[in-house]
């Protein structure tokens, strides 16, 4: 039977975890509040005694789900949602209160995490009408190789996990313990053990590291090509209410809702077998790490995320729908070149997520810095590499940086950790990563503090990612370091001080734009209107040659605010390879700005034009791993700067030009 300790809060769950009370989340707030500035440490060291690992699944559990607005009274936000926002402040019954104490932040992970089951997979059942029961068998004479079977009964219904246990030889007592999210297809392939997932072995060479594999095809079944029936798969027979892909059910949940339900209940069977009284497993439930590479990396993220039971988290080259952000990945790379919300595995996510597809991503209440935000105070290290476009590593590095920010707040930037390279195998590693990983071993499922987790490997040095979340206060420079050329606060523009994040600033890279108005368009427009728009290039230099400039593939996206609350974006496309002729010597703006080259039907409702977009993002020629869209806009003049705006109209009313952006075609 089912026997699992449960918590009554922080302190007590850090208590029978660690053994002895660490300073409340309240304490360490006000020690916090002490610190003479930034920069003074000292007011952080209690937030470092924060606790790296919980004994409950969940520990705001209580707390009820926000009520969340229709799909269309959802607002519309460009920059990475502020983490530290709530929904609905439950002491006041206000929305939009900004709390980044600790204190606070077991209910408001309750928010992302009801947002992220409503919006994105679907609920993750938390079994408390289940029986489970686990037993555990050693390794035979001769073999490495134990067994752990978890049987999960629900309604006259049973799911059974059978997983192999390698303990290291030698040891004695309780070992920390890896779990692997593993595929396994008997007797073609089974993972070798010690199974450590796509993590290089050397890594844990020497470690006392226990692993105990999830396969996850035990609870719902991998499908390679394209939607399945996964009516028959044990999770979905046990929850037929919340049945996915071709199935009938009243509240859908995808695949990532069924293997984070399943990898909970493997932790509730190590901690069931752990107590058996013959042969008890001899594993450390203070030390559970998580690891899965790909389409498993994102499942060992969710599992992380949503069981805070793991104290380690390591999610390598994940890639969309894992540490990437959604609407990052969508504004800055052409269609079809990364993972976005309509080119997904619809058996992975909730059919509900699909209504935030294309534009419609900014209506996305959470974003995935969120997700990875999930995992604290607990550790976590993501991975990508560059080799891979489809893993959309820049929009990985935007959102790594984030949820780096979230740790400082917390004074515990030590644990989160990205590591984003190139030159190697997908799901493999370089020698450089293995001390990486060990460290993060080491330190967070050994307990050896003197492991350096400080990890922020990265390719894009001059990349400013503070613009994709400028709206959440502080002073930029100081929390993200010198402003670069490839400007990114426009992602983080406005944080807790704003009705409405818009975003002021500029995505330049390689021929790829994304440039914004300043202000909107002061005219109503109601539906059935005609909204234009326009842009304008010139070249830099009196002396240039003629130039001829093509748009490639571009739009302009007009957020339209309803006057009955509802809002939605209209997308004006342009013709795609359109070419413009300059003349040369001529600095002039080509064409005149009362020409506008695109046009598009106003829907829904009255309202007004609150912010536009100019997008130049080239096109995807194909599919195919590596294969870029490359640049939005191409020039026969590569020598002198190519200076392109834009601007929109309707009802006789035209917005003034945007600020002119040179167009940098470096990479």
């Amino acid at each position: 039977m089912k026997t699992l300790a449960h918590c009554l809060g922080v302190a007590l769950c850090a208590v029978l975890l660690h053994g002895s009370t660490p300073a409340t989340a309240h304490e360490c707030d006000s020690a916090n509040a002490a610190a003479s500035n930034d920069t003074d440490r000292d007011g952080l060291r209690c937030h470092r005694n924060l606790p790296t690992v919980y004994a409950v699944e969940n520990t705001g559990a209580r707390y009820p789900a926000p009520v969340f607005p229709t799909f269309d009274q959802l607002p519309i936000i460009r920059p990475l949602p502020d983490p530290f926002v709530f929904f609905d402040d439950g002491r006041r019954g206000e929305e939009g209160r900004r709390d980044t104490s600790f204190e606070s932040w077991e209910r408001r992970r309750n928010e992302i995490k009801a947002a992220i089951e409503k919006y994105e997979i679907g609920p993750k059942p938390d079994c408390s009408d289940c029986t489970i029961t686990a037993s555990y068998t050693p390794a035979a004479a001769g073999s490495n190789a134990g067994t752990l079977q978890v049987v999960v009964t629900r309604k006259g219904k049973s799911l059974t996990l059978n997983s192999r246990v390698y303990i290291p030889p030698g040891t004695s007592g309780a070992v920390p313990v890896l779990i692997p999210m593993s595929l396994a297809f008997p007797p073609f392939f089974v993972p070798p053990i010690p199974n450590y997932g796509s993590l290089p072995a050397d890594a844990f060479a020497g470690l006392p590291v226990a692993t105990v594999d999830f396969f996850h095809n035990d609870v719902s079944a991998l499908s390679f090509f394209g939607s399945a029936n996964h009516s028959q798969d044990p999770f979905y027979q046990l929850y037929p209410e919340l049945c996915a892909g071709q199935c009938t059910g009243t509240s859908n949940s995808g695949q990532y809702a069924a293997w984070s339900w399943g990898v909970s209940r493997l932790i509730d069977g190590l901690a069931i077998a752990s107590r058996q009284p013959v042969n008890p497993l001899p594993v450390d439930m203070k030390h559970v790490g998580v690891t899965g590479c790909s389409y498993a990396g994102k499942m060992a993220l969710f599992a992380g995320a949503l069981d805070e039971r793991v104290a380690l988290t390591i999610a390598q080259e994940n890639g969309g729908g894992g540490a990437p952000s959604w609407r990052v990945s969508h504004q800055i790379e052409a269609d079809l070149s990364v993972e976005d919300v309509h080119d997904t595995n619809y058996d992975w996510f909730a059919g509900q997520m699909l209504q935030f597809a294309n534009d419609n991503g900014y209506k996305m209440p959470t974003d995935h810095h969120e997700l990875m935000a999930m995992v604290a105070p607990r550790a976590l290290l993501e991975t990508g590499n560059t080799d891979f476009y489809w893993l959309s590593n820049q929009s990985n590095y935007v959102s790594a940086r984030a949820t780096q920010r979230i740790y400082d707040t917390f004074g515990i930037d030590d644990r989160f950790g990205f590591y984003i390279d190139g030159g190697h195998a997908h799901c493999g590693t370089l020698p450089a990563e293995s001390p990486v990983i060990a460290s993060y071993v080491k330190k967070f499922m050994l307990g050896d503090t003197t492991a350096n987790t400080d990890v922020k490997v990265n390719p894009y040095p001059v990349l400013d990612f503070g613009r994709w979340t400028a709206w959440w206060g502080g002073d930029r420079d100081h929390d993200f370091g010198p402003r670069h050329d490839a400007d990114q606060n426009e992602w983080r523009e406005g944080f807790g001080d704003a009705v409405y994040p818009g975003f002021p600033n500029n995505w330049n890279s390689n021929g790829t734009l994304v440039m914004s108005l300043q202000r909107g368009l002061h005219a109503l427009i109601n539906s059935g209107d005609t909204v234009l728009g326009g842009y304008q290039l010139a070249v830099a230099g009196a002396s240039h040659p003629a130039a001829t400039v093509s748009l490639v593939s571009g739009n302009v996206q007009a957020d339209i605010r309803c006057f009955d609350g509802t809002s939605y974006t209209l997308t004006i496309p342009f013709p795609t390879n359109q070419p413009t002729s300059i003349p040369a010597g001529v600095t002039t703006f080509f064409p005149d700005p009362a020409s506008p080259q695109g046009s598009a039907t106003a829907a829904h409702c009255t309202g007004f034009l609150e912010g536009a977009y100019f997008t130049g993002l080239g096109i995807n020629p194909g599919p195919g791993v590596g294969n870029p869209g490359g640049p939005g806009f191409t020039t026969t003049d590569t020598t002198d700067p190519l200076v392109t705006r834009f601007n929109v109209s309707a009802n006789g009313v035209t917005t003034k030009p945007s600020a002119p952006v040179v167009i940098n075609f470096k990479p």
